[in-house]
C-alpha cells in the first residue's frame, strides 16, 4: 500500500476510535511506526489528513452503498441492507467524531454536508420512492420532507448529548431508531415484510 493511502487508513483508524481533536500528528506517526517528517512529506498539517481521510472514507462509501443496495430485492430489503452496513461502519466510531468536525475542522464538516445532502440524500429519495411504487410504503408520505427527517437521524444516532455512550450502545440506538422510522413510513403490505425481515409474529 502507498505510503500516502497507509497514513490516511491509520489516521482513520485512530480518529475512529479516538475523536478527531485529541489525535495528534505524534499519535499518527507511533501508530505507523513512521516519523512525523514522514507525515509531513505528504500533508502540511493535521488538518489536510483528517480533509483528505474523509475524502478518501466518503468516496470508499459511495461505491460500497451503491454496490450493497443494487442487489436489493425491494425498498425494504435495500433498507435492512443498509442498517447492517451502518451497523458495521458505526459500531466502532466514537460518539462526538462529528461535533469535532462541525467545530474544529470546518473544511471536512463543509466535505461531510455535502456528502449528506447529496449522494445520501438521493439514495433516501430513491429508496422511498420505489417502496412508494412496490406498495410497501404508504402512498401520501411526502417524500421531500420524509427524507430530510431521515437524513437528521444519522447525526442523531451518533449525539452523545442526547444519547450519552456510557448509557446507550451505538447499535442500540441505530436499531431502535431506523427501526422506529421504518414501520412509520410502511404500509400494512410493508409492515407485514418488515416483520418477516424482523421474525417477529403479531396476531392480526
Amino acid at each position: 500500500m502507498e505510503i500516502k493511502d497507509r497514513i490516511l487508513q491509520s489516521a482513520r483508524t485512530l480518529f475512529s476510535q479516538r475523536g478527531l481533536k485529541s489525535v495528534s500528528m505524534d499519535d499518527i506517526a507511533a501508530h505507523l511506526a513512521v516519523s512525523k517528517k514522514t507525515l509531513y512529506k505528504w500533508f502540511e498539517n493535521k488538518d489536510q489528513i483528517v480533509q483528505a481521510s474523509l475524502e478518501q472514507y466518503l468516496t470508499n462509501n459511495q461505491c460500497e452503498g451503491q454496490q450493497l443496495l443494487n442487489g436489493a430485492a425491494n425498498a425494504i430489503d435495500e433498507f435492512f441492507l443498509m442498517l447492517e452496513w451502518i451497523r458495521s461502519h458505526f459500531a466502532d466510531i466514537v460518539p462526538g467524531i462529528f461535533y469535532d468536525m462541525q467545530k474544529y475542522y470546518p473544511g471536512a464538516w463543509q466535505l461531510w454536508l455535502e456528502h449528506k445532502n447529496t449522494f445520501i440524500l438521493a439514495q433516501i429519495k430513491a429508496n422511498l420512492e420505489r417502496g412508494i411504487a412496490e406498495g410497501l410504503y404508504r402512498p401520501e408520505l411526502d417524500v421531500e420532507v420524509i427524507a430530510r427527517m431521515r437524513l437528521a437521524l444519522i447525526e442523531l444516532l451518533l449525539n452523545a448529548e442526547v444519547y450519552p455512550p456510557r448509557q446507550f450502545s451505538p447499535q442500540r440506538v441505530q436499531t431502535c431508531i431506523l427501526e422506529h422510522f421504518m414501520l412509520g413510513i410502511a404500509s400494512l403490505k410493508g409492515y407485514k415484510l418488515i416483520n418477516k425481515y424482523r421474525h417477529v409474529t403479531e396476531e392480526e
